[in-house]
């Protein structure tokens, strides 16, 4: 496997996880507003374990989350990459790009631009032919951002997610592909 690259447009940057970013990480996790459509927000202990199994990827494979720095504006502000679901479904095995960003970083575009970034180079330099996202059917947020990528979806696609129980309000949840030949994006892979 090749070094790790950092990814940025100059206005984000997709790094490597640091230690310091641990804190924030957890206090992201914790809060309700950013949770919102997870099954329930994180513990600090299960925030820091999600941070080990990221870095423990990382060695594997370069399909995982890159921690989100506003450079000027804050050191990390949440993550955004990709992830390969643990879970079977008709559209899986896949690749799945998402994102989350503390609340306070909401509506500044970062989550478009990053996902943008970590799509660019899954489909650039991975050659990956198709990427998904996926999120709850309620999360109209993350679907404004799927579609400002270009993503699609087909509603015949739409699934209940096997993890959450029958009477779970997200369990239906949508399902959106881009695939590399509709994909038009900059190359963003500077040092930050």
């Amino acid at each position: 496997m090749s070094a790790f690259v950092t990814l940025s447009s100059g206005r984000v940057c997709l790094r490597r996880w640091r230690d310091e970013d641990r804190e924030a990480f957890a206090a992201m996790n914790s809060d309700a507003r950013v949770m919102e459509f997870f099954r329930s927000p994180l513990s600090p202990v299960e925030s820091d374990a999600m941070v080990d199994r990221i870095q423990k990827g990382f060695q594997r494979t370069r399909l995982w989350f890159r921690a989100i720095e506003v450079p000027g504006v804050a050191p990390f502000i949440g993550f955004a990459g990709f992830a390969v679901p643990g879970f079977s479904a008709h559209f899986t095995p896949c690749v799945e790009v998402g994102w989350r960003l503390a609340f306070e970083h909401w509506g500044h575009g970062y989550a478009t631009e990053a996902a943008r970034l970590a799509v660019g180079y899954g489909f650039g330099t991975l050659s990956l032919s198709e990427v998904v996202s996926l999120t709850s059917a309620t999360n109209h947020r993350s679907r404004a951002v799927m579609e400002r990528l270009g993503m699609r979806r087909d509603p015949a696609e739409d699934f209940d997610h096997p993890a959450l129980p029958e009477s779970h309000p997200l369990r239906r949840h949508v399902l959106y592909r881009l695939g590399s030949g509709s994909y038009c994006s900059g190359s963003y892979f500077d040092m930050c």
